[in-house]
């Protein structure tokens, strides 16, 4: 029986422009056949089981040749497997979508097209270009600045229309196409404006008109490269006045969070950056599996004392598999090692009596102390994960506290895969590290790797101080303290204001670009 193909449109480069259904169809893909500009942020919404098939074609080369794409696709639908067809921006504007549509139906293979959002909009909003303006542009035209010999573009037609004119893969054409635009009739001082990677960390963006354009962008570092987008029209003259991403602290800030599980303290992290602007990519080094442990009586103990909110959740899947009840703690207390263990425990309908000023086990382990001397020296039970920071437990035995202590989970590393292998390549600026053992599993998976490390804790800086890396580290352990030092570090690399700020370029015009390095991904 033939499995199926979708063709998903993946957007323009920035993660979150991926479609919820994109993003669930990629969950749920046996195999996922992947073009160039494709950035690793989507790449991870794949389920890891999944088999990624790279196609990619960058500036005009073709590795894997349009027809054997085909072949690819219907070879693996009759395998009965589910495909996703993942493409940047939108399947069907200048994505061949069409083609494999029409080569698939020849085959008797089912396909279903998911739209994306197109970089013929979305890269000029994102660079404060809105493509229509009630004032200066009721029509959008699209255009491929990918000439065939037997359909040359037609300039004395587009020279004529009043709207904005969006030209794709222009990269390498940005002179010829503004001067033919100038020849077949067009107004030379037309505002008109370029973005290369748009929707990325290392979008950059130039401002002109048609009559100068082209040698404002030769003054880039290594000039205009692909992929770009030319907008030409009265509201490229707005990009200054509407660049929304200025005010936005990690605008132009590229940080890998590094972490334990999907949906887990990472996820939370990572959303914390993208609101302040950041491109983020999430790499999953390692996960938590739970251990067959059981768990003791509970009625004896004075204090449950939680170390992470990893923690909690095992803590009370056991509960479930045992068939047992959390009244079993009667009138014990509950620690929890900071806010996030302590929101955990509180969603689950428990109050926490106790979390330290200071978010480590340290803390936590001196204002045991400080409680249990005070309430009898009752028993404490420690639920926490296998080969745990050592101090809590230190402490509470140098001050005679009876206590036992349960492993009810460890972290493990996960295997690399495609999607993440090529870290060097994404050139990024800081990573983020949530625990010590997700420091040691990104070293294991990335041992050549050398990145500025901004970690939450002091076990967690210690670690990455092992692994020779450049630290720093929180104020507190929390993610939102996690994310001023991010916030932090990328200024002192980027500049003050941690966002990029244009500079004249010449009388009438703007470059906005700070970084100049190479990098996957954009429109």
């Amino acid at each position: 029986m033939n499995g199926k193909v979708w063709l998903v449109g993946a957007g323009p480069g920035d993660a979150e422009l991926l479609t919820i259904k994109g993003r669930r169809l990629l969950e749920q893909a046996d195999v996922v056949v992947y073009d160039r500009l494709i950035g690793p942020g989507v790449l991870e919404c794949a389920s890891p089981e999944a088999e990624l098939i790279d196609v990619g074609k960058s500036g005009g080369r073709h590795p894997v040749p349009q027809r054997e794409i085909e072949k690819i696709l219907i070879e693996k639908a009759r395998e009965g497997k589910r495909v996703v067809r993942l493409k940047g921006g939108d399947p069907f504007v200048f994505g061949r979508g069409g083609e494999e549509m029409e080569a698939l139906a020849h085959e008797g293979i089912p396909c279903e097209p998911v739209p994306g959002v197109t970089s013929a909009t979305a890269v000029p909003a994102f660079a404060g270009i809105p493509v229509t303006h009630r004032d200066y542009a009721s029509s959008l035209h699209i255009v491929t600045a990918h000439k065939r010999k037997d359909a040359p573009i037609d300039y004395d037609v587009l020279a004529r229309l009043e709207g904005t004119l969006v030209f794709l893969m222009g990269a390498s054409e940005v002179r010829e196409i503004c001067r033919s635009l100038v020849e077949a009739g067009m107004d030379k001082n037309t505002p008109a404006a370029v973005v290369e990677r748009g929707t990325t960390a290392r979008q950059r963006r130039v401002t002109g008109d048609l009559s100068d354009l082209a040698d404002r962008a030769a003054q880039l570092e290594k000039g205009v490269r692909s992929p770009a987008v030319l907008v030409v029209g009265r509201v490229a003259a707005l990009a200054e006045a509407l660049d929304w991403r200025m005010c936005l602290p990690l605008s132009g800030g590229r940080v890998l969070v590094s972490s334990v599980s999907r949906g887990k303290k990472g996820g939370c992290l990572t959303t914390l950056l993208r609101s302040r602007g950041a491109e983020v990519l999430e790499v999953f080094s390692s996960r938590t599996e739970a251990l067959d442990v059981p768990l003791p009586s509970l009625d004896g103990y004075g204090w449950l004392v939680f170390t992470s909110a990893e923690g909690v959740e095992f803590f009370f899947q056991r509960l479930k598999a045992d068939r047992r009840d959390i009244r079993e703690i009667g009138f014990a207390k509950i620690a929890a090692v900071g806010s996030a263990t302590k929101s955990a425990i509180e969603s689950r309908g428990l109050r926490v009596d106790l979390v330290p000023p200071v978010y480590n086990g340290a803390a936590l382990g001196e204002a045991l102390l400080h409680e249990c001397r005070f309430g009898g020296y009752p028993r404490l039970l420690l639920l926490r994960g296998e080969h745990g920071a050592p101090d809590l437990p230190r402490i509470l035995k140098d001050g005679a506290l009876d206590f036992d202590e349960v492993s009810l989970y460890r972290t493990v590393p996960v295997a690399i895969d495609s999607r993440s292998k090529d870290l060097d390549a994404w050139d990024v600026d800081a990573a983020a590290f949530t625990s010590a053992s997700s420091v040691r599993n990104f070293a294991a998976l990335y041992p050549n790797a050398r990145v500025r490390a901004v970690c939450i804790g002091e076990q967690t800086e210690k670690a990455a101080r092992e692994m020779g890396y450049e630290t720093s580290v929180a104020k507190k352990a929390t993610l939102e303290d996690l994310a001023d030092a991010v916030e932090r570090a990328i200024m002192d690399i980027l500049g003050s204001g941690g966002c990029p700020r244009s500079k004249s370029a010449e009388e009438g015009g703007t470059i906005d670009a700070r970084r100049n390095g190479d990098a996957p991904g954009g429109a």
